[in-house]
Order: C-alpha cells, then structure tokens, then sequence
C-alpha cells in the first residue's frame, strides 16, 4: 500500500472515530496500577474536533496520573445506549502542563472540579495518543434490529447486531472483527 493511501485511510478512521465519539460527555478511563490491576474512572470528555488525540482534565497531583507515569497505556471507552454506539479506544498517555492548551480546551462546565478555573495551580491535562479503537455501532432502526433478533430465535444462529469494526490510528488498516 503506497504511503499517500496509508495517510488518506489513517485520516479517515480519524474522522470516523470522530464522528463516533462526538457528543458522548462521560467517559471511562481505564489505567494499569502498580500491582497490575486495571482501574477505571469516568471523565469529563472535550468538545472539540478529534484529531487523533483525547484531552482530559485532571489534577496534577492525583492517583491517576501516578498510574499514567508508571505505565502509559490505558483504554477510554465511551457509551451511547441511546444511539446504540459503543466505542473502545487504547492508547498511550501522558501529563500535560501547557496554559494554552488548558485556555483552548476549558469550559465553564469544568468549574464544578475545578473551581479556581484555569488559574488553579493543580490544573492539568491527560493527553491519550490513540493508536487502536473498536466500535460497535447498531442499525439505526429498532424495527430492523427485532427483525435481526426474531430471525437468530427462529433459525438458531447467533444474533450480531450492528457493525463491530477495528480501526488503526498508527497508519493501521480497518476491517472487521
């Protein structure tokens, strides 16, 4: 595969992941703790575009960012039951302490966890380098879906709702799973 077709499929899984992810406010972040064990907490997803990069707030001084400095991979999955889109994104991870960047990505809703606002001096950022995602992605229509569920009953054969697809961010292809 030449190189300007990995750029342009790279690019799109991008913006395909973008379109997925775009409006789901919580997500959960899940980091490896120093025994090995996983630990998962929600946190408060960006409202901008994705570029390949997640963005989160956090506090510099804070359990999450220990686990982060000890092993930089995690996983951020996100959930719309409503839209029936499910997504899991793993990734590597890292503090960042750039005032331009908080200024960019902050929101007055931020001011509930951080009331100092971007002055607080333990205010930092959690950027996640994406470099896998899985998605899950229902028909959009119910009738269709009970359709798909009436037929698996009927005939046996295992019910597969929706699409379930892998994208590689790192220059990766895309197929299904």
């Amino acid at each position: 595969m030449s190189t300007k077709k990995k750029e342009q499929g790279t690019r799109d899984a991008v913006e395909h992941l973008g379109d997925l992810i775009h409006g789901i406010k919580v997500a959960m972040m899940t980091t490896v703790e120093s025994d090995g064990s996983l630990h998962s907490r929600p946190m408060w997803t960006q409202d901008h575009d994705f570029d390949g990069e997640l963005w989160f707030f956090t506090r510099e001084h804070s359990h999450k960012v220990d686990e982060v400095a000890q092993d930089h991979h995690v996983n951020v999955s996100f959930a719309d039951p409503t839209r029936e889109r499910y997504v899991s994104v793993s990734g590597r991870c890292q503090l960042v302490k750039d005032a331009r960047k908080v200024r960019e990505l902050w929101s007055p809703a931020l001011k509930a966890w951080f009331p100092q606002g971007v002055d607080d001096p333990e205010l930092a950022l959690l950027c996640v380098r994406v470099e896998r995602a899985e998605y899950w992605d229902a028909p959009s229509s119910r009738m269709v879906q009970l359709a798909g569920l009436l037929k698996a009953v009927l005939s046996g054969k295992p019910y597969a709702p929706g699409d379930h697809q892998a994208l590689e961010l790192n220059g990766g292809g895309t197929g299904p799973h």
